[in-house]
């Protein structure tokens, strides 16, 4: 069956390749080169294979070459749009930077004015009770002389009947008409100057309590103004406070609680007004003052509070965000990184105690520093620290410079924030700060 099979095939090669003979002829001799049918399958196979390959490879090369440009050119257009992005961003950045910085002028404007109407508020209080004071003592005076004029004018009537009747003083007899009618006109005299005296002062005395009464009123006019513009002047301050607390997850209540925890001591400005001159207790104005005085109190925490939490950004100068916060190829991200000239100051995003500086694994040059409310910030990657364990500092104090050490792929600031030790998008607080700081 095989012979056969082998027969029918060599019958097949032998119509489609014939037998050929290759003659080599020299000067001298003649030989040949026997072609076998099976020898030029095997040359025909192996060269169409041969020029297959070669078509095959170049078609591979050709479409990787047009692909290769074609990805270039789609890898430029991402490339543009994505620098057209980072330069939108950034001058978004810059703008609200210049927001911020006017918002932050405003509100150091508004807590001078605060602190003068304050002072205006009290010596208005203070101006108020002595008014009402002093009418309180022209009353009781004017009550007085009004006694003291029924007194005189009594007496005068007497003095005055004495003499139309012919007798004599009260109190005194015996004497001799000349020296009596002399008396009484001297007493009449006196009575009458004595009288003209109350009179007088009666009147002075009413003046000097209708001055007062208008004094008093134009200081409750001008109090009231004071009270509505201190009144809107916390409005406009604490609220966006309370929403930036809020907007980081922060409660508001509790984070005043602990910084007042931390400030228990009383004295100073900001003491409420306890003094009344109406049967021991608080009038309205007295009570509406306090009210702003709570309010103002509650501003001066949320600005301490303010202090230290990371509200401010680690970076003044101009940077690009180049990653944030997220699982990236399975692993967390844990912080925000922003790319910028080497050597690029950084600088605290609230108070604190640095508990770490020095190199770790992964980070590289890292600051760690500890803040109030259990939260710690980690600045990394840098190029040289500028400051050392155990230090206190401040919010917009610098802490280094900005590089490329540790894991990384280029020069820029790792920023990360912790709240009791988890970590949690950093731009939570610094989205929630862009209207007041």
């Amino acid at each position: 069956m095989r012979t056969r099979l082998a027969i029918k095939a060599h019958a097949i090669l032998g119509r489609v390749f014939p037998e050929r003979r290759l003659f080599l002829r020299s000067e001298t001799d003649t030989r040949f080169i026997r072609l076998k049918s099976e020898t030029q399958f095997i040359a025909f196979t192996g060269s169409a294979l041969v020029i297959a390959w070669t078509i095959i490879a170049t078609a591979i090369l050709l479409m990787d070459s047009i692909g290769a440009g074609n990805f270039r050119e789609q890898a430029k257009r991402e490339q543009q749009t994505y620098m057209a992005r980072l330069n939108a961003l950034s001058m978004e950045r810059d703008a609200r930077a210049s927001d911020a910085l006017a918002a932050q002028e405003r509100f150091n404007s508004a807590l001078e004015r605060i602190s003068v109407m304050q002072s205006e508020l009290l010596g208005s209080e203070i101006r108020a009770r002595e008014l009402e004071t002093g009418i309180e003592v022209i009353q009781t005076t004017l009550r007085n002389v009004m006694k003291t004029k029924k007194t005189v004018e009594a007496e005068y009537a007497e003095l005055k009947e004495a003499i139309e009747t012919g007798g004599s003083l009260p109190g005194q007899s015996g004497m001799a008409d000349n020296e009596t009618v002399d008396l009484l006109a001297s007493a009449l005299e006196r009575t009458a100057q004595e009288r003209d005296k109350v009179v007088a002062d009666a009147q002075q005395a009413l003046v000097a309590a209708d001055e007062m009464a208008t004094e008093l009123r134009l200081m409750e006019e001008k109090n009231d103004a004071i009270f509505r513009q201190l009144e809107e002047a916390m409005t406009i301050s604490v609220t966006p406070l309370d929403k930036m607390f809020k907007a980081a997850g922060m409660n508001p209540d509790n984070i005043l609680d602990k910084v007042r925890a931390g400030y228990s001591g009383q004295g100073g400005p900001l003491m409420p007004l306890s003094f009344s001159t109406r049967s021991g207790e608080l009038t309205d104005e007295t009570k509406r003052a306090n009210r702003i005085l709570n309010q103002m109190d509650r501003l001066n925490l949320y600005r301490i509070a303010a202090s230290r939490a990371p509200f401010a950004s680690p970076l003044k100068d101009a940077y690009r965000f180049t990653s944030g916060f997220g699982y990236r190829w399975g692993r967390l991200h844990a912080g925000t990184d922003f790319a910028g000239p080497h050597g690029t100051p950084i600088y605290s995003t609230a108070d604190g105690v640095v508990v770490h500086a020095g190199w770790q694994s992964g980070y590289g040059k890292l600051v760690k520093i500890q803040h109030e409310f259990g939260i710690e910030t980690r600045y990394a990657h840098m190029s040289k620290i500028r400051v050392t364990k155990g230090q206190r500092v401040s919010r917009g104090e610098r802490i280094g410079d900005m590089g490329n050490t540790g894991r990384s792929t280029g020069t820029h600031l790792h920023y990360e924030v912790r709240v009791g030790g988890k970590a949690v998008n950093p731009m939570i607080y610094l989205k929630a700060a862009k209207d007041v700081f």
